[in-house]
């Protein structure tokens, strides 16, 4: 019989950003219970495969939470670069927005999975053009595209505003993840409402 190999993809740490605490803590836990694959994800995550499934409940308290993510469908993750402070090409502070996000939107029950990038400069180092929402710094604000997909269908998303402050990009970031709840079928993503939806309904929503 086939040896089960499970894997956790952990929330920690959010937008991909570490420290030396944390780089500790997740040392010991790797040395502790031998775990022989550890992996950042494309998601600015981390992938722990290989584990016996009897340790789950303790590998999550020793990476320093009760258990697994415990939320509705709704934002998978958010993705963020490192932005103006810490990159010479940013123009925006992308994750000082991307915490803004999370905190007003983190828990938003959606039809499905989806996939917020914030990028601090038209570079999309976050390849926000194939995000459900993609946020990019401009010099004189953000740009927001909404309906992006990257996987096995691509759709590069619409631009739905530009020139934003934060809480303004905030607001219309909810106002069409709001369309797509309303509107989205079961398990449908971003991309496929917005293949199917002409634009300029969504547009008349956000009037």
């Amino acid at each position: 019989m086939a040896i089960q190999k499970p894997y956790n993809i952990l929330p920690s740490p959010k937008m991909g950003v570490l420290s030396a605490d944390y780089l500790e803590q997740l040392a010991a836990v790797v040395r502790k219970y031998d775990l022989p694959f550890l992996k950042i994800t494309s998601a600015q995550r981390l992938a722990i495969a290989g584990h016996d499934p009897a340790i789950l409940e303790d590998l999550w308290r020793d990476l320093g939470q009760n258990s697994g993510p415990q939320k509705p469908v709704g934002i998978h993750y958010i993705q963020a670069c490192p932005g103006v402070k810490w990159c010479k090409y940013g123009r925006q502070d992308s994750l000082a927005l991307g915490e803004k996000l999370e905190k007003a939107l983190g828990s938003m029950p959606l039809p499905a999975k989806t996939k917020v990038g914030v990028s601090g400069c038209p570079m999309n180092c976050c390849e926000c053009y194939i995000r459900d929402v993609g946020i990019f710094g401009m010099k004189k604000g953000w740009t927001l595209v909404f309906g992006g997909n990257g996987g096995g269908v691509p759709r590069i998303g619409d631009i739905i505003g530009e020139g934003l402050s934060d809480t303004e990009v905030i607001d219309l970031a909810a106002q069409c993840l709001t369309f797509y709840a309303e509107h989205a079928r079961k398990m449908e993503r971003t991309g496929r409402l917005m293949t199917r939806t002409p634009l300029e309904k969504l547009k008349e929503f956000l009037v």
